[in-house]
């Protein structure tokens, strides 16, 4: 946690009751709750107003009926005198800024070198369990770029809650049972009669693309079965699809805890039990020879089929079996990495588990949806796959770019935002290009420290001590600023499950650390100068891989 920002906070919080009860004690239980809400530290935009403004005043203002730039002035009188902060001043309708001194702003730095990988990290999660599901693609070709932003966000998402103490579990949901399996099935089977010299034609909402005669032909030299056997083609399809999907997500660096299949949730009944479960809870009804659920009840726009007249289940049902699982199995959350158009289900599932009376919170499960992605080279949008035959796999822009630059670029905007992936950009090697960029924030401050033949140990050995008050200049304090806001980074991007905060972060410190690398010298010949900026670019490369690493992305040491 940030220690200086959490003592400040106290701080102010303790003036600010001073200061009410000086008014009139009966005041107190109105102000309360704004003071315990301690997210009064701002950073000012311009660092001319101070280290932090505190906005107490403005917001107990409204809560006690006082004139804010009245409270202020008492809170600031009320204020004890700390080594941390050099000054305090009232500006404009009633802010107090906050100007701390050179040593309290560096304090930072032996922090980084003492928490290392875990500087930043809170304790959020303590005592929670997430289950984080994302990618979930049916096996029915190859992953598309679609699935990779699921898999950047998803495997962002999992590694940020775990830095807040949350016990992350990643899950992979397969759909291996329905309609777009059969037509797979199918698919395969039209290939590997045509290539036995069987005419049969191809089924009309059959799937195109090499990879679909690759699994064809390989049916035929493995295999060598009844080619009317759907069955054998079925299990065979899928494993192959699996198999590759597999190959890809390790190629991607992103790992699953488990996979669970959608077939499981007939096989084991859990979809019978979970519909008998409904009807005896009385929120079901039948008409037109339906079943029917009452999700209106639970603020859908109109109740929904769970059960057609022919006896077949519409989707959302065995999804509401599914996260009767996750609750099932302990987890306090269950976090969803869908695209934009499983927006109509989340109303229908949370329906479900609901009207089942099991407890199960209302927002359970929370969604983060994603829009698609749209993929330039040379100025024009890629469309196809050569294997795929219809759209852009995830193994083509890992092929194309490298694993880093996809993931770096498939979390650069909050999900629900349209995103264009510029495969010319992504392989620049320039500063325009924000990957390229980040990383090479990295590698200079690596060069650096190999250049005066020292190494974060080396620094963190003696960073309590280091005479860091001649940290002076513009872009040291607005370095030392950046670092010190990494954890309330954290903490944003993991309750709003949004990794582009992150990034934004990354490109913000690069930017603040390049400046610094062109505007001063590290090895010079005072040695208290020397040893004092060494331990900012070595604390500056340290946050810089804590950051990546959350992304899955690598910090190099050259480039």
């Amino acid at each position: 946690m940030n220690d200086i920002k959490s003592s400040l906070s106290s701080v102010f919080g303790d003036a600010a009751r001073q200061a009410v009860t000086a008014f009139s004690p009966d005041l107190i239980t109105a102000a309360a709750p704004v003071i315990d809400a301690a997210n009064f530290l701002e950073r000012p935009s311009n660092a001319a107003h101070g280290d932090y403004a505190c906005t107490l005043p403005m917001l107990l203002a409204r809560a006690v009926k006082k004139n804010p730039r009245e409270i202020a002035q008492r809170m600031k009188a009320a204020l004890p005198a700390l080594p941390t902060i050099a000054r305090t001043e009232i500006a404009g309708a009633g802010f107090i800024n906050v100007y701390l001194t050179e040593s309290a702003r560096a304090a930072v730095i032996p922090q980084i070198f003492a928490q290392k990988e875990r500087y930043g990290c809170r304790d959020l999660g303590r005592g929670q369990s997430a289950l984080i599901e994302f990618v979930s693609a049916n096996p029915t070709g190859p992953l598309h770029v679609g699935h990779g932003r699921q898999a950047a966000l998803g495997d962002a998402i999992a590694n940020i809650l775990s830095a807040q103490n949350y016990n992350v579990h990643r899950e992979f949901y397969y759909n291996d049972a329905g309609n777009q399996i059969h037509n797979l099935t199918l698919s395969v089977q039209a290939r590997a009669k045509t290539l036995s010299g069987i005419p049969f034609d191809f089924p009309e909402n059959g799937y195109h693309g090499e990879y679909i005669v690759e699994i064809a032909q390989r049916y035929l030299s493995e295999k060598a079965g009844d080619l009317d056997d759907l069955e054998a083609i079925r299990s065979f399809a899928v494993k192959a699809l699996r198999d590759e999907q597999n190959v890809d997500l390790t190629a991607f660096g992103v790992a699953f805890d488990n996979f669970y299949l959608e077939s499981s949730l007939y096989t084991d009944k859990r979809v019978d039990t979970t519909v008998n479960q409904l009807i005896a809870s009385g929120k079901t009804y039948e008409q037109d020879g339906a079943l029917w659920l009452k999700t209106t009840d639970f603020g859908d726009d109109k109740d929904r089929v769970m059960r057609k007249a022919d006896g077949s289940y519409t989707y959302f049902v065995p999804d509401v079996a599914y996260h009767v699982t996750k609750w099932e199995r302990g987890y306090s959350r269950a976090i969803n990495i869908q695209g934009s158009d499983h927006h109509g289900t989340i109303a229908r599932v949370r329906a479900g588990l609901r009207a089942l009376n099991m407890g199960i919170p209302d927002a359970f499960p929370e969604y983060v949806l994603h829009k698609m992605v749209t993929v330039m080279r040379g100025g024009e949008e890629v469309k196809i796959s050569k294997r795929a035959g219809s759209y852009v796999t995830v193994r083509d822009l890992i092929d194309e770019v490298g694993r880093d630059a996809v993931r770096f670029f498939l979390s650069m905007r909050k999900a629900d935002t349209e995103f264009v992936f510029d495969i010319d950009l992504a392989r620049a090697k320039a500063e325009e290009n924000p990957v390229y960029y980040v990383q090479y924030a990295h590698a200079r401050a690596m060069s650096v420290l190999r250049q005066a033949e020292v190494d974060e140990n080396k620094m963190a050995q003696s960073a309590t001590n280091a005479p860091f008050h001649l940290l002076t200049r513009p872009h040291e304090a607005a370095l030392l600023r950046r670092l010190t806001d990494y954890s309330d980074t954290l903490a944003v991007a993991a309750k709003e499950l949004s990794p582009h905060y992150v990034i934004a972060y990354l490109r913000d410190l690069a930017s603040d650390f390049h400046g610094y690398y062109n505007a001063e010298r590290f090895i010079v010949d005072d040695a208290d100068l020397r040893h004092a900026r060494l331990c900012l670019v070595a604390a500056t490369g340290r946050v810089l891989k804590n950051a990546l690493a959350l992304l899955g992305i690598s910090a190099p040491q050259a480039m």
